[in-house]
């Protein structure tokens, strides 16, 4: 299945509510939103209390933190997409179960071939798993990845959740100083080349 634009994913997904998980009906779906042509995309978790309340990504105290944060680094939220792995918020806000990510990887997954963009942000590890999953977030967060996904490549940045920033004074400033590398890298892919070596050197040069 080919999905060309963002409102006929959306229209499908809440067409079919019935075969997913944690869905009892359209209503309960929070869709990514954002540029269709962001150069950033950010992918998080899933929705919690209050994203399920107003029908939005990241709006409530992790969401907030995350705006701000993205706003200080001199992105405005017109230049990015932001979305879950999970479009649906787990009972109790506890983390997404494997079936429930494959239930959704469909749609993400159609959301990534639409905006296409030039660097993809996964917040906390249950996003960064998609294209990193034998890692930690502690290990790589802040450093640029260069993955194949879908015989494409693609430009990854993982990054502390926010709502572990909240939780840490040292996580919160681990997330805000990652956060300031995403210009920097995004003139960076803007001028390579397809072929171009991506070696250690580049990644510290970026950082």
């Amino acid at each position: 299945m080919t999905f060309t634009d963002l409102n006929k994913l959306k229209a499908d997904l809440e067409k079919n509510f019935q075969n997913f998980p944690l869905v009892e009906k359209p209503t309960d779906i929070i869709h990514g939103e954002g540029n269709e042509s962001a150069a950033v995309m950010l992918i998080g978790e899933a929705p919690g209390y209050y994203e399920s309340v107003q029908r939005r990504p990241f709006v409530g105290r992790s969401g907030q933190l995350l705006r701000k944060v993205l706003t200080e680094s001199g992105l405005e939220e017109s230049q990015v997409y932001i979305s879950n792995i999970v479009k649906v918020r787990p009972p109790d806000n506890r983390d997404p179960l494997p079936e429930e990510i494959l239930a959704f990887k469909l749609y993400l997954d159609a959301e990534i071939e639409i905006i296409k963009p030039k660097l993809i942000v996964t917040l906390g590890r249950f996003s960064m798993a998609k294209f990193l999953p034998e890692v930690k977030v502690s290990e790589v967060h802040g450093r640029l990845h260069k993955v194949k996904w879908n015989n494409r490549t693609l430009f990854v940045l993982p990054m502390y959740h926010p709502a572990a920033a909240l939780r840490a004074t040292r996580v919160k400033e681990a997330f805000i100083k990652d956060f300031a590398k995403i210009e920097k890298i995004i003139a960076w892919v803007e001028t390579a080349s397809e072929g171009e070596e991506f070696t250690e050197i580049v990644k510290e040069a970026l950082l």
